[in-house]
């Protein structure tokens, strides 16, 4: 009887430590393999794109937990920068720009009536402010400052010999959003009899270097012919290149001796109150002229006038042999790496 019992009872403690030692066996695999089978699994469910990705991610940040104890919180989304306005203009009451027009130079159009009928693009009350023979120390400074002050803007044909002495003017007149054109290299009348015909060709395109050269970018190809003296056969190449000439309908007369900052205004006024509209000639070259700007600015908008931008559809392309003559004649080193912009050059890492 004593023998069946303890045979029972040896029986019931072998078959408890078997089932135990079962779960515990199983309890370890199950531990090791859960998590290596869940990732192969979810692993296998995403593209091949999604993997490399991931692959990435990790390289990247090079912080991943040993052994999370729970799931990571989704990271938050980075802000939305709101996109940045327009800069509003600083003057509630500026006369700023009326409209823009873009100008499309096939074939050399003319532009002001003093020499050219063709394209009366202006309505009542709209003026075009034009700048000639710039840059030039404190005197260009001072129209630009003007202009700025009342939110508007002009064109300015700028003189190559000048803008090769002073090229951060020139450069400051385009990063403020004038269109900049071009007024031969040294201001010769183009008529004059003096001048054999490769001279006038070498005045309009080293010119057209010049100013490109200074800027770092392509000009507008709008030109003014110095004295409004226009060469027959300048005129015709213009159409080849593609070059817009312009002349005027209201000449300041800024240049002439005795001119004021009080009679500049008054000339400039007196016409456009006659003509009702048109394109004014202003010399950014003279002192008188950057003087007069903030009254004649006040004097239009007093009156009811409305500044008109004109932008070229495409800029002018220079030509190479004029574009290494100049780098030559200026003695400046022709290196490959001179041709690269300046950002591509030099950057800001730390301010």
């Amino acid at each position: 009887m004593r023998n069946a019992l303890g045979l029972m009872l040896a029986s019931v403690v072998a078959a408890v430590v078997i089932a135990a030692g079962g779960w515990f066996y199983y309890s370890a695999r199950a531990d090791q393999g859960a998590p290596k089978t869940v990732a192969a699994r979810a692993a296998d469910r995403l593209p091949a794109q999604a993997k490399l990705v991931a692959k990435d991610d990790v390289e990247t940040t090079a912080t991943i937990a040993a052994k999370p104890t729970a799931a990571a919180p989704a990271p938050a989304p980075a802000p939305v920068m709101p996109m940045q306005p327009k800069q509003a203009c600083a003057n509630p009451n500026a006369l700023g720009v009326s409209r823009v027009v873009e100008i499309d130079t096939t074939g050399g159009p003319g532009f002001g009536f003093e020499h050219f009928k063709q394209f009366d693009f202006l309505t009542d009350k709209e003026v075009v402010l034009t700048f000639d023979d710039g840059p030039w120390p404190v005197n260009t400074p001072a129209v630009l400052k003007a202009l700025a002050d009342e939110c508007t803007k002009g064109l300015f044909f700028s003189v190559g010999k000048h803008a090769t002495y002073h090229p951060e003017i020139l450069k400051q007149v385009l990063a403020q959003g004038h269109t900049v054109g071009t007024h031969t290299w040294s201001h010769v009348n183009l008529n004059s009899k003096k001048l054999t015909e490769q001279q006038v060709m070498d005045e309009v395109e080293k010119g057209f270097s010049a100013v490109r050269f200074a800027l770092g970018t392509n000009p507008a190809p709008f030109f003014r012919f110095p004295q409004l003296q226009h060469n027959p056969a300048i005129v015709s190449y213009f159409g080849t290149r593609n070059v817009a000439m312009f002349s005027t309908d209201i000449d300041s007369f800024d240049f002439r001796k005795g001119a004021t900052p009080e009679k500049i205004v008054e000339t400039v006024m007196t016409r456009l109150d006659k003509l009702g509209k048109g394109i004014i000639l202003m010399h950014d070259f003279q002192k008188h002229t950057g003087e007069a700007m903030p009254a004649l600015l006040a004097r239009l908008k007093a009156g009811g006038y409305k500044v008109v931008q004109m932008k070229a559809k495409a800029t002018l392309q220079t030509l190479p042999e004029y574009d290494d003559a100049l780098m030559k004649d200026m003695k400046v080193p022709t290196a490959g790496t001179n041709t690269r912009p300046i950002s591509s050059v030099v950057q800001t890492v730390s301010q």
